[in-house]
């Protein structure tokens, strides 16, 4: 008997797989190897944690067979048998969905184990958790058990080049499956750029759990013989997830000859695969009547093959992934930086000209290294490119950007996102036109709406007053406004509505509800999403259908549909009277309102792409789905975007941007999927630590979003898995960012300024940006680890250690008490009847306000007490330009904004370090009154005004 077979017979029973475990099952990500497979039995095999419950389970089960192989006791083998059947459950289910080893591989790891042949097992799993670490495997796997394909692709673990995995749907035999993982070994090529390995499973259901899990799939292949459900037991949130992306798709009419159900049965596969993975090439390969089928199933298949053209799809898969890889820009300028050139021109540091020389500034050489130095140019011609004026390489990245984020047109910016939203503004609106814009948005917004003579209609959002931040704006509140301007008869002079999406405290809006009903009142408004720390989540299938550029092309292809013009013309019905007059606002607020069929989807999105994603500070992106683009709006943005660009671009941004479109492409949703279970797992590792639960507070929807803007309920959907994630984010009004982990410190002692600075970028290093008086905000991104995860948890354990040490040794009459609240956060005031339109509306002439404050005669500082008083006496002292506090970092108050005693209240607390637009030695600039200021004006020539 073996060591194996003799700690069995006493062994507990095992239980089911992990992948088949529920919520309420699922274990801490942090445990060690020793305690590892308790951990991997509760997991639930979440498909936002695949990826790190595979890695776990391989290293776990090495961990277990090795003390096997060392010849540990029976209650040593009786723990590693335990360890082992575990892992191997999980990993039968996993690698089904996973190229290179597959289930058969797990399965003869577990017969040679039962054989007690552990060191052959050993070498096996070697193998796989070398190749999870990006190691390389021997050249000539020298195991006997090996069959010849299996030691033909080990070997090939050794090849350099970037490898993908291809998913085939089909059902089929074990030998159909080998022959055809041998062809493709047999058609790769020395010249081929990339390899491949083929993912070989038998039903749509097993398709979509595959592309769901396994983020290295960038091709599938589709065969009509797959079946529609699976064999595996799956667990019950990746089975949700597979019913919610499939039930989501209905395939549209189809030509006659396409009627039949075997073709709309692949279509619905195909949609679905699509829909999730937008990036995913997808093939057809028929054994019979292709010629039939490629007219009726073109609009989603790129090709559609013989089964005996295993050659030209073999070159179609590596072409699509060359299409993918391209990077146009960066390759021009490394082309150009190799060229001997001579520099007659500007720009001395080209080359390193005025570097490599010095005697005193080499060091910048050696920091930086020698190819920025010759990357740097000015030039525009010799393959690269304009910026101002893109025919070239620079014009096709902007167009690979475009496809990658689902846009009609995108412009690179080389100046951050202040400068994109300036660029939209101003090619959108004019002088006289009302924007409606979130009071909450960031200041370049309320810049951009000054320059632009626009006058702004502030909307409020929702208050967070325990934190001392705001939430997102309702939507009632978006449409009670332009049903106001309606019944002022000024909603023509409506243009635009400006939201940021997602907030800074990752508050996620619905842009789709949002546009559809706003377009149902009024059918031809253009909207600005900000979405500046949103870019990321275009490469996901949950977090994309938030994003502004995917809620347009589903909008714009609802509005095609004969439903929606049914579903609309019912609705007239009850919204309008028999004479045409509309019904009451209770009635508009109440319904979801449904936009006619003509409808204009008119939709831009800056993204701060360097904040989320792989680019260089300040490169950012403007993305445009415009249905009125070349009518309407493309010379006028040409003209802004050259107001704003500088003509000198920064080209190491530029090629930044281009080479990190195609990581996005080609990895994107295995790095989004893996920053948010990062995210995820610290949220957890918070509320389960005893220490860290005293200390510290995770802030849930249940804190960021009032009940009644959220159905599903779920405090933290991700942490009950991606299908309630789903849920959430396709039904909710509001759904809360899982990456941004707000954590709540009152019980600390100190505030969030000081934690921020002193404690966690002082003493241990750790950077974070947004803090309010209580709370301190983590973001995780695509470039978070596992390792980076564990260090922050440690510091946190640390930190709540000395938080409650100073606690105990304070005299108990100066512990830690509630802290004073905070003064509501303030609303908008109004703008002065000096500046106010027409004293109904809320909008108000602010660049007039802002230029007559720039004149020193027209301006006095006054103190905060003076200005308090002033207002006691009912005078409505008037701002003379923006302020705003670090955090929250919105303008509390804008030029021409009377300032009130909320205002005065709200400033009069913050402990803040940054404040621009305030000086705390002379005051608030104030405008003084206009007849005063036109008395200033009368005065003799040469005389100057008093100083103020």
């Amino acid at each position: 008997m073996t060591r194996i077979e003799a700690a069995r017979s006493s062994a507990p029973d095992e239980g089911r797989s992990p992948l088949a475990r529920s919520d309420e099952e699922r274990g801490d990500p942090t445990r060690s190897a020793v305690t590892g497979a308790t951990a991997l039995e509760r997991d639930p095999g979440m498909p936002t944690s695949t990826w790190r419950l595979r890695s776990d389970a391989w290293e776990y089960l090495r961990f277990a067979v090795k003390r096997l192989a060392l010849g540990s006791d029976d209650v040593e083998a009786l723990a590693a048998d335990s360890e082992i059947h575990r892992s191997l459950r999980a990993l039968e289910t996993i690698e089904m969905y996973w190229a290179g080893f597959g289930q058969r591989y797990v399965r003869d790891i577990g017969e040679l184990l039962e054989l007690g042949d552990y060191r052959a097992a050993l070498d096996r799993i070697g193998r796989v958790v070398n190749r999870l670490r990006g190691d390389t495997v021997p050249d000539e796997p020298r195991d006997e058990h090996l069959e010849e394909l299996e030691r033909a692709e080990l070997s090939a673990d050794a090849d350099p080049r970037p490898r993908f995995e291809v998913l085939v749907i089909d059902e089929t035999t074990p030998s159909d499956r080998d022959t055809m993982r041998a062809e493709g070994m047999r058609l790769r090529a020395p010249a081929d750029s990339f390899i491949y390995e083929y993912v070989i499973v038998p039903s749509a259901d097993d398709a979509v759990a595959a592309v769901l899990t396994n983020p290295n799939i960038l091709a599938c292949v589709v065969r009509p013989g797959f079946s529609d459900r699976t064999r595996q037991r799956l667990s019950r949130d990746l089975r949700e997830t597979v019913d919610l992306a499939r039930a989501e798709v209905h395939t549209g009419s189809a030509p006659a000859r396409s009627s039949l159900a075997s073709v709309q049965r692949v279509l619905g596969l195909a949609d679905t695969l699509a829909a999730i993975r937008p990036e995913l090439d997808l093939y057809l390969m028929a054994g019979a009547h292709i010629e039939d089928l490629a007219g009726a199933l073109t609009r989603r298949f790129r090709r559609v093959f013989r089964r005996e053209d295993q050659l030209e799809l073999h070159l179609s898969l590596l072409r699509r992934v060359s299409h993918l890889y391209d990077t146009p820009f960066f390759t021009a300028l490394q082309d150009h930086a190799r060229r001997p050139v001579g520099v007659f021109h500007a720009l001395p540091v080209a080359r390193g000209g005025s570097v490599v020389g010095s005697k005193w500034i080499k060091d910048l050489a050696d920091f930086y290294g020698l190819n920025l130095l010759l990357a740097e140019t000015s030039a525009t011609s010799g393959g690269l490119d304009s910026l101002l004026a893109p025919t070239g390489a620079i014009k096709k990245a902007q167009d690979l950007a475009a496809r990658a984020y689902g846009a009609k047109h995108s412009f690179f910016v080389t100046n951050g996102t202040s400068t994109a939203n300036k660029i939209v503004h101003q090619a959108l609106v004019g002088p006289g036109d009302v924007v409606m814009v979130d009071r909450n948005c960031h200041k370049s917004h309320h810049h951009a709406v000054m320059l632009t003579g626009a006058r702004p209609a502030y909307l409020e959002a929702y208050p967070l007053n325990d934190y001392a931040f705001y939430g997102a704006v309702p939507l009632s509140r978006i449409k009670q406004m332009l049903l106001d301007y309606r019944a002022a008869g000024r909603l023509d002079e409506v243009r635009m509505i400006t939201l940021t999406n997602c907030t800074f405290d990752g508050v996620v809006y619905d842009p789709e509800r949002v546009m559809a009903e706003c377009l149902a009142i009024k059918p031809d408004l253009v909207f600005l999403w900000d979405e500046a720390w949103f870019a990321f989540a275009a490469f996901h299938p949950v977090t994309r259908r938030r994003t502004a550029m995917a809620a347009a092309k589903r909008l714009q292809e609802r509005l095609r549909t004969g439903a929606h013009a049914a579903a609309y013309r019912e609705q007239q019905q009850r919204l309008f009277s028999s004479d045409g007059t509309p019904g009451d606002d209770e009635t508009w607020l109440r319904e979801r309102l449904i936009p006619a069929p003509e409808a204009r989807v008119r939709v831009y999105a800056t993204h701060s792409t360097h904040k989320t994603l792989t680019a260089l500070r300040q490169g950012s992106m403007i993305h445009v789905y415009d249905q009125d683009w070349v009518r309407e709006a493309e010379e006028p943005f040409h003209e802004a975007y050259m107001t704003h660009t500088s003509t000198s671009p920064n080209y190491q941004i530029l090629s930044s941007l281009d080479i990190g479109r195609r990581q996005v492409e080609l990895e994107g949703f295995e790095l989004v999927q893996r920053q948010l279970d990062l995210a995820t797992s610290l949220s957890q590792a918070i509320a389960r630590h005893p220490l860290l639960r005293r200390t510290f507070r995770v802030l849930t929807a249940h804190d960021l979003i009032p009940a009644a803007h959220r159905e599903v309920g779920r405090p933290m959907p991700l942490r009950d898995g991606l299908a309630t994630m789903w849920q959430a984010w396709t039904h909710d009004e509001f759904v809360v960012d899982p990456s941004r982990i707000t954590i709540e410190i009152s019980r600390t002692g100190v505030d969030g300024d000081t934690f921020k600075h002193e404690h966690l970028m002082d003493r241990y290093g750790i950077q974070v940006n947004k803090t309010s008086r209580n709370t301190v905000l983590f973001m995780t991104n695509i470039g978070t680890s596992r390792s980076a995860i564990a260090y922050l948890i440690e510091v946190l354990v640390k930190l709540a250690e000395r938080f409650e040490e100073m606690q105990a040794q304070r005299d108990p009459d100066d512990r830690v008490r509630p802290e004073t609240p905070m003064p509501p956060l303030p609303d908008f005031s109004a703008f002065s009847p000096g500046y106010a339109t027409d004293g109904v509306r809320p909008d108000g002439d602010m660049r007039a306000a802002f230029f007559r404050g720039q004149r020193r005669k027209n301006i006095e500082h006054v103190l905060p007490d003076e200005l308090r008083e002033r207002v006691a006496r009912d005078e409505q002292p008037v701002s003379a330009g923006f302020v705003t506090p670090y955090p929250p970092g919105f303008p509390v108050l804008v030029p021409g904004q009377i300032i009130t005693a909320e205002v005065l209240d709200f400033m009069s607390v913050l402990d803040t370090r940054e404040i621009h637009g305030y000086n705390a030695r002379r005051g608030y600039r104030v405008l003084k009154p206009q007849d005063e200021t036109a008395q200033q004006a009368a005065a003799p020539e040469g005389q100057a005004p008093p100083e103020s």
